[in-house]
């Protein structure tokens, strides 16, 4: 739908904003008097902006303040760099300190308070037409001066000199679609002080003379119209700003409030994670304190952190963005406790524990391989910190396919005994155990400085004890904490219900049903790999894989190539790769290679640099718009997108139409396998191909 009726929409949008622009003008040269008998601080603040109207920016002067009868606006200007409400300032002697301003003695502070409050106004108003949280900006320029730059509050203060700079500094914020949709509603919301109830804008231009149209649209651009322009021109923009791109539809749930703890759940594609972002950028402006922004996920909190610098520079400095174990480190090392963490020992002393088992262990009856037990006891166990093993005993295991009698579970637990004493005598933790410190540790004193509000990304891959450790930091306050995630997409062992980590989100849950990210094709595919297939959701139900009700895209159909050898798949994913570059017009940094082990993406990172191929690895993408094809693990990827995705070293026994094996134990890790091939696949937003390894 969007693409076949782009050059439509453009061409309307032209001659919506001739309309717009040409009524405009004409207004501009009957209200030329006012001006002149303007404040000459105003009038020299327009004449600072005015160069600014040959970048798109347009300017509403002598407008009245919303719902009030006499009080005015100084000045709107709106463009691709947002909406800025402009309060000039004939102020001298004026001070700055302790975050207060001072003309002379007097503390003028509170004056500025009242524009803040126009602020969220016009923020909660242009939320309907999708704009996001954060793109409205309140500016007080001070006359006669200049190289200043202050922040009280959410107001902003600049020079007469700088807020030329400060406006165009803002780079390119809205798509043209987005700058029609505002301007309308601009139009409506800030009046003409005088007028009738249909006054249009004041630009400062040149009079425009319309196109000779006979007929013109009775209003701009209808909201379902600036959607999907919306989205034909984010599609074009390099993928690291689709990926911080709120569609118009989320705007008004990003400032959504919560009487206590929520849950945002959708499947893949839906826009949890940029729903999130602007979540935390809008609550680092609107609540005192800090906002965390977690996830399990190592790679995803730098990005997020790298997006947020160039969406929200202003609240960047507030939001923290860090894995849950870097966080759980950071209250260890805060409190003096001493932790050594290290795989491969925690690996050596798990190793010695069951080489002390008896060759008739109950464990090893069934044939059961060591790294099933080994997830028993990180997941299950110390997981939820099962410290009793009457709980144990009695214990629901969410999300394990093998059921357990008392005699097995009580060799599990004779087991993570001895698995608990080689750690303490090797002096060493597992990755678990920071978990439980650092729970234990907030239990005891909580941190100095509390969090406003956690937002946890991906929160169907934390386990239990990680849940409850980040939510005791906030408990049930209002909008203090927020649950991302889908539980179709949990690719771990294991898994927990909120219940049991003693959280509520009853009638504050919320469900994205509509696909921004896939095409209807990309995500046929991938549903099928997961269709009919069971999950345990955190809400303690077990759910089926689920589709979006909503796939507005299409594209091409994704690509499934078979490779005999891994030399043959490396050389069809450099050729394929070398093909999307040229063909679909991509940019290096728009595609991802992915693979279920590091080793293979090491493998294809190398094959693809041999053929003078660009590349960076996962491992080190920090966000940043970068020129190179992105290569890692799925898990790695999880949270991410690319335009062009590339699946390679694939089992046919994954993809959809596979018999799925019987034994209980293998089809648990059947499952999880293909959420992961899943998710990978569900990264790519207009093209797939996949590598199949015969």
């Amino acid at each position: 739908m969007f693409a076949g009726e782009s050059a439509g929409i453009e061409a309307q949008r032209q001659r919506a904003l001739a309309q717009a622009h040409a009524a405009a003008a004409k207004e501009a040269n009957a209200t030329a008097g006012r001006y002149d008998i303007a404040s000459i601080t105003e009038r020299r603040t327009m004449e600072a902006l005015a160069p600014l109207s040959a970048i798109g920016v347009t300017f509403l002067a002598d407008r009245k303040w919303p719902g009030s009868r006499s009080a005015q606006v100084d000045l709107v200007a709106l463009g691709p760099q947002g909406v800025f409400i402009v309060d000039t300032k004939a102020w001298n002697d004026v001070s700055i300190r302790d975050q207060r301003i001072f003309r002379a003695d007097e503390d003028v502070t509170e004056s500025l308070m009242s524009l803040a409050d126009l602020g969220d106004t016009v923020e909660e108003d242009l939320a309907v037409v999708g704009l996001a949280p954060g793109e409205v900006h309140v500016v007080v320029v001070l006359a006669g001066h200049a190289q200043l730059s202050h922040r009280i509050g959410p107001v902003d203060i600049v020079g007469e000199k700088d807020i030329a700079r400060y406006i165009a500094g803002r780079g390119t914020r809205l798509t043209p679609g987005q700058v029609d949709a505002v301007l309308e509603r601009a139009l409506k919301l800030f009046p003409l002080v005088g007028a009738s109830p249909a006054p249009q804008a004041v630009v400062a231009e040149p009079v425009l003379s319309p196109p000779p149209e006979p007929e013109l649209p009775p209003a701009l651009l209808e909201q379902s119209d600036v959607a999907a322009a919306i989205l034909v021109g984010i599609l074009a923009q390099p993928i690291e700003e689709w990926m911080s791109f709120l569609h118009p539809d989320q705007a008004k749930l990003v400032r959504r409030n919560f009487k206590g703890p929520s849950r945002i759940r959708g499947a893949a594609g839906t826009g949890k994670t940029v729903v999130g972002l602007h979540r935390a950028a809008y609550l680092a402006r609107t609540r005192p304190g800090r906002v965390l922004v977690t996830t399990f996920v190592r790679t995803l909190p730098d990005v997020l952190k790298s997006h947020l610098d160039r969406m929200a520079p202003d609240v960047a400095d507030r939001v923290d963005f860090m894995g849950v174990h870097q966080f759980a480190l950071g209250v260890l090392r805060d409190r003096g406790v001493s932790v050594k963490v290290d795989a491969k020992l925690a690996d050596a002393a798990f190793r010695r524990a069951w080489g002390s088992l008896s060759g008739d262990s109950p464990l090893k009856a069934k044939g059961l391989p060591q790294a099933y037990w080994k997830d028993e006891i990180a997941h299950v166990l110390k997981g939820r910190g099962v410290t009793d093993f009457r709980a144990y005993a009695d214990l629901v295991r969410t999300g394990r396919g093998h059921q357990l009698g008392a005699v097995q579970r009580r060799a599990v637990w004779d087991l993570y005994e001895d698995y608990s004493s080689e750690l303490r005598a090797a002096r060493v933790h597992d990755f678990a155990d920071v978990i439980l410190l650092a729970e234990s540790e907030l239990r005891r004193l909580p941190l100095d400085e509390p969090f406003a509000a956690v937002i946890v990304d991906e929160a169907q891959d934390l386990s239990c004890a990680m849940v409850r450790m980040l939510h005791s930091i906030v408990g049930d306050a209002p909008d203090g904490f927020t649950l991302i995630g889908d539980g179709q997409q949990s690719i771990y062992p294991g898994g927990y219900t909120l219940a049991e980590a003693g959280i509520s989100v009853a009638n504050r849950g919320v469900v994205l049903d509509t696909n921004y990210r896939n095409t209807r094709e990309v995500l046929d595919f991938a549903h099928g790999v997961i269709a009919g297939s069971e999950y345990a959701d955190i809400d303690g139900e077990i759910a089926r894989g689920e589709r979006p009700g909503n796939v507005p895209r299409t594209g091409p159909e994704p690509s499934v190539v078979e490779c005999m050898t891994k030399t043959e798949m490396d050389r069809r994913v450099v050729r394929h790769v070398e093909q999307v570059q040229t063909d679909v017009a991509t940019n290096w940094g728009d595609i991802g290679v992915l693979s279920y082990s590091g080793y293979t993406a090491n493998r294809i990172a190398d094959a693809l640099k041999v053929a003078g191929i660009p590349v960076v690895k996962l491992t080190s993408y920090d966000g940043s718009p970068v020129d190179a094809v992105k290569v890692g693990t799925i898990k790695r990827a999880k949270g991410l997108e690319f335009k062009q995705v590339v699946v390679a070293d694939v089992s046919t026994s994954l993809l959809a139409g596979a018999v799925p094996p019987e034994n209980e134990v293998e089809r648990e890790r059947w499952d999880l396998a293909r959420r992961e091939l899943y998710v990978g696949m569900t990264r790519a937003r207009d093209g797939l191909w996949v590598g199949v390894l015969g």
